[in-house]
């Protein structure tokens, strides 16, 4: 395969698999012989986990959408500029676990912020960088919100524990925010592919791995 630069989103609600899913990907490219690099939004640099932390963790603190969306892009900012950039210009492929269709759907969809106001803030922080293809995991709000308790209650991470603010929002929040991935798919069929999460482990990754040889790679 040709080392090519490729930035890959991975999106979607809460307890839709994304994690596991880009663990996979990364051991095929990999495998291929490909540099990868992982990472995450919020965080990716020191000061974006710190951002990360105001944000995600549950706590008492009532972040505006207005708010939230500036927290969010300037974790960005320093993400993009001090991470992906330079991993892209070295040809690396990058894969990031959310990014700004996050946003998008999190503040305006799910908190009815304008959509303008985003989109503004993307061009005036990040210049419209997006990824080369985004992965959009869909999953019904009630399932997904099942899966991310049970991990939630399984795992011994105390800090991964904390960051369940998200998920203590009500369910009208989670439905707006699944109507909010399927619209940004809608509205970028060329980098976005939606993808069932409620199918098997072993599916779902090759699936993944289908679309990126159709797209990208050489077989």
């Amino acid at each position: 395969m040709n080392n090519k630069a490729i930035f890959i989103s991975f999106e979607g609600g809460e307890g839709a698999g994304k994690t596991t899913q880009i663990g996979k990907l990364r051991e095929y490219l990999e495998n291929k012989g490909l540099d990868v690099v992982t990472t995450r939004e919020p965080g990716g640099t020191p000061e974006a986990e710190k951002i990360r932390d105001l944000i995600i963790q549950s706590n008492d603190a009532k972040w505006s959408a207005e708010a939230e969306c500036l927290l969010f892009f300037a974790a960005r900012h320093m993400h993009v500029e001090r991470v992906i950039k330079p991993a892209l210009s070295k040809g690396k492929i990058v894969i990031c676990d959310r990014f700004t269709d996050s946003t998008i759907a999190y503040q305006s969809f799910g908190h009815n912020l304008p959509i303008e106001f985003v989109k503004n803030i993307k061009k005036d922080v990040i210049d419209n960088f997006e990824p080369d293809i985004t992965f959009i995991f869909d999953i019904a709000p009630e399932i997904g919100l099942a899966r991310s308790l049970k991990h939630n209650t399984n795992t011994d991470n105390i800090k991964e524990k904390n960051e369940d603010r998200y998920e203590k929002l009500e369910l009208s929040f989670h439905k707006r925010l699944r109507e909010g991935f399927l619209t940004i798919a809608k509205e970028n069929p060329q980098r976005c592919f939606v993808i069932d999460a409620t199918d098997k482990i072993d599916n779902i990754t090759n699936k993944l791995i289908s679309i990126m040889k159709e797209k990208f790679l050489n077989a």
